[in-house]
């Protein structure tokens, strides 16, 4: 699209209009818009009215998200000239308020541009956008948008809900406070002993558990050792915030998945999940093998659980029973439980080939510098580091059909619409290769903001790479806990080097910026520097909930701590129960936000009821 040399002045004004109502939200000027059909405004939409002032001139309006990179620019509407002086010609369109919006104005005729501006518009807002001349016999050309009724304001119920929460939390502290006062002790019954529990699920292959004082002997027997509350603790909020967005997050775009790069409260969840399985698939395995179970025996319980996490993921929570009965030439075959079985068979598997006995001098070491932990590992740290080049390699230099080599773009419409069947250069391309198209996940995220129309599947085959990557970091995590158990200190400078480290990596990976760096952040990709990224947050959190949940005991954990001991039982249970009541129920509103919210945090707040039901029963789902 060429560009005009015309002066252009855009300005922004409020102001008052007469206008009549139509349908929710829309609004119309009466005497441009009488004849007009009424714009019905969904959820995330502002009424913009275009008036083209201009004699002799049509115009095409062009729109996309500022957030769009590199993106063409998609037609939103054309406007006629104006008929006469104080009749422009007029349209009238709904216009997204999640993100910015980028507008540009050409003369339909020449396609050159008359105007270009950006605005963040409010939901349910309603907006005049008034292009002439300055003033008569004058070229230079002005848009002014008019802002004619204010927009609501749709993030409000979201700073309620945190508000209602805190205050329940404090509420919460307050009376366990009371309680833990002599005076209160005498009007209430002990505590329920819930070590009997903790004992019962301390066998789940799986689990994490605190290992207790060295033993003389390799693999000697031990107690039944006592569980660490931080790990089920990020593991529930881990949890529960994915069985949040998974239900629809309010329909506030910062609960969904970002399009391509970058991050949102939708993409944090399920990396951390991973992490701390990782972390748990040490303690636990540590724990079975000093109870002298053998290696061997072991082996078929880490294939079987992985094997049944993987056919839960294909035959019980696949998407495509939306359609109807599951197909087998269209089943998705990747998916969420399908990489938490792949990554947990091969983590698991690599720990037991060189599983061996904690060092006694290691449980005693008092030096904040040592290296055990690390060294100790060197077979899987080089077999992970291996493994990493693999993905780098078939990433950045396996030819992609009709795709420049190494291309981390999401294709469509972005840049430049250049590539628009080059969704994830080979990382598609190798789903699409050895998968088929059918069996891959047909509405990515992706196709938001880029219109992308090839299938993509963001749980494929060389994402789940940095999924073993970042498990296997969840098990660094692990073995901090279990070699320097008995030194706080030693373990909270250990997860602090590790969240900074990670940190560093990122910036470097990343240059600091969402686009512009050598890996962004993608979790639709797994890229390397989103699994550094999310694993430092992650230490970070360990960081914080360990002195807190473990150490002073000053928080149980609850209510993550609950989802969190039943972790796949909640997942399982939340996919295949969505549909149903009380997890959902028709709206009075469907587009509400405050309604969605209400909603989804209802059904979430129910899985955690469940869940807390389900540990008082000693009730634990375990494969």
């Amino acid at each position: 699209m060429g560009r005009d040399a015309v002066l252009v002045s855009c300005n922004f004004f409020i102001c008052r209009v007469e206008e009549i109502p139509s349908s929710r939200g829309c609004q119309y000027h009466r005497e441009d818009l009488d004849k007009k059909k009424p714009v019905e405004l969904k959820m995330d939409q502002a009424l913009l009215v275009i008036h083209n002032e201009l004699p002799g001139t049509n115009l095409t309006v062009y729109w996309n998200f500022d957030r769009c990179y590199h993106c063409l620019l998609q037609v939103l509407a054309t406007v006629s000239q104006s008929r006469k002086a104080g009749r422009p010609g007029i349209a009238a369109v709904a216009v997204s308020t999640q993100h910015g919006s980028i507008l540009q104005l050409n003369n339909t005729s020449e396609d050159k541009e008359v105007c270009r501006l950006e605005y963040k518009f409010g939901e349910f807002g309603n907006y005049s956008l008034l292009v002439k001349h300055i003033r008569d016999g004058v070229s230079e050309i002005v848009c002014d948008l008019v802002v004619n009724k204010e927009p609501v304001d749709s993030n409000l119920p979201v700073g309620i809900a945190f508000l209602v929460g805190m205050a329940l939390a404090i509420v919460v502290s307050f009376l366990r406070f009371l309680l833990s006062l002599e005076d209160f002790q005498n009007w209430i019954s002990k505590a329920i002993n819930s070590r009997e529990t903790d004992r019962l699920i301390n066998s789940e292959l799986g689990s994490p558990s605190r290992a207790s004082d060295p033993q003389p002997e390799a693999w000697r027997r031990s107690a039944a050792p006592l569980r660490l509350r931080c790990v089920d603790t990020f593991r529930g909020m881990a949890l529960i915030l994915m069985v949040f967005v998974n239900y629809g997050g309010g329909k506030y775009w910062y609960f969904k998945h970002s399009s391509w790069n970058g991050l949102t409260v939708a993409d944090l969840v399920f990396p951390w999940f991973v992490f701390i399985m990782g972390t748990s698939i040490f303690l636990s395995m540590t724990s079975i093998l000093q109870r002298g179970c053998s290696k061997f025996r072991l082996l078929g319980k880490i294939a079987w659980r992985s094997f049944l996490l993987i056919c839960i993921g294909i035959f019980v929570v696949n998407p495509k029973y939306c359609l109807g009965p599951l197909s087998w030439e269209k089943a998705r075959i990747p998916g969420v439980l399908q990489r938490l079985g792949a990554t947990y068979f091969v983590v698991a598997v690599l720990e037991l080939l060189f599983a061996k006995p904690v060092p006694e001098t290691c449980a005693s070491e008092r030096s904040c510098f040592s290296l055990l932990d690390i060294t100790a590992s060197w077979p899987q740290w080089l077999f992970v580091l291996i493994l990493e080049g693999v993905w780098l390699a078939l990433t950045f230099f396996l030819p992609v059909p009709g795709c420049p080599t190494g291309y981390l773009g999401p294709g469509g419409i972005g840049d430049g619409g250049r590539y628009r069947n080059c969704t994830g250069g080979a990382a598609g391309y190798v789903d699409r290769l050895l998968l088929g198209d059918q069996h891959l996940y047909q509405h990515p995220s992706s196709a938001v903001l880029y219109h992308t129309e090839v299938a993509y599947d963001p749980e494929g085959i060389l994402g789940t790479i940095n999924s073993i990557v970042m498990a296997f970091l969840g098990v660094q995590a692990g073995k901090i806990l279990l070699y320097y158990k008995d030194q706080t200190r030693g373990i909270l400078i250990r997860f602090a080097a590790w969240g900074c480290l990670l940190g560093l990596v990122s910036v470097a990976l990343t240059k600091a910026s969402e686009n512009e760096g050598f890996i962004p952040v993608n979790k639709n990709l797994w890229s390397i520097s989103y699994v550094t990224t999310l694993s430092s947050l992650a230490f970070l959190i360990l960081l914080a909930l360990y002195p807190v949940v473990d150490v002073k005991g000053l928080w149980t954990g609850a209510p993550f701590f609950y989802p969190g001991m039943n972790s796949i039982l909640v997942y399982v249970g939340h996919e295949v129960f969505a549909n149903y009541f009380p997890f959902q129920w028709k709206l009075g509103d469907q587009q509400s936000h405050k309604e969605h919210l209400v909603q989804n945090m209802v059904a979430t707040a129910l899985w955690v009821l469940i869940a807390f039901a389900l540990y008082k029963k000693k009730v634990f789902w375990k494969i």
